[in-house]
């Protein structure tokens, strides 16, 4: 299946909400088809900036506003999962102790939906990153430029692909089951969970 297909096949079968924070994977090739086929040079064309067309330049200033809606959502999106997983901690500390097992479960529930929409964001990072990895594959190809290498290397300094925080986040959650569920219960924080909640399908 052409990735582009297989993009649009998860995010529905996902968050279809988060369509439009995805990357424009088929505007981006729509635009990419304006560009004229250019052979490959010795040397990458780019370093000789009279020939570089309005196509390309208009598809490179795509790419950079791809950059920025991915950093605004997904910085959004952290900063409304610190605060939720405060009130989430908070939650627990106040059911600790208790006998209702239906307000232990429906705090579980809480926790691991939270969980899951996590991981969906770690999802939406790689899934982006990969869609402009093979996006600029192709422009590459197609116009005998050189951009990818450089243009990744930016990349990887980008919010959207700097986890370490959600990573946290996430793993703060699991201890959050396992605080409360410390025994028989089984957590999301074991072996088998985790790798099981770290797929796009295991959360929907």
């Amino acid at each position: 299946m052409k990735f582009g297909k297989s993009l649009t096949n998860q995010i529905e079968e996902t968050l279809p909400e988060w369509r439009d924070k995805f990357l424009s994977y088929k505007g981006l090739k729509k635009q990419l088809k304006l560009i004229l086929i250019h052979p490959p040079p010795k040397r990458a064309r780019l370093s000789h900036q009279s020939a570089v067309t309005l196509e390309e330049i208009d598809f490179v200033r795509l790419i950079e506003a791809e950059l920025d809606k991915f950093n605004a959502f997904f910085v959004e999106k952290e900063e409304e999962y610190i605060i939720r997983l405060k009130e989430l901690q908070d939650r627990v500390r106040e059911v600790e102790g208790t006998e209702s097992m239906e307000e232990l479960m429906m705090v579980r529930k809480e926790i691991v939906d939270f969980h899951g929409e996590m991981v969906l964001l770690e999802n939406y990072s790689a899934l982006n990153y990969t869609g402009l990895v093979k996006i600029l594959k192709k422009y590459d190809k197609r116009t005998g430029a050189l951009i990818r290498l450089p243009f990744i290397q930016k990349v990887l300094q980008q919010p959207f692909f700097t986890t370490d925080l959600l990573y946290n986040l996430v793993k703060e959650c699991e201890t959050l089951l396992d605080r409360l569920f410390p025994t028989n219960e089984p957590s999301v924080s074991g072996e088998n969970g985790s790798r099981k909640l770290r797929t796009w399908r295991a959360c929907t």
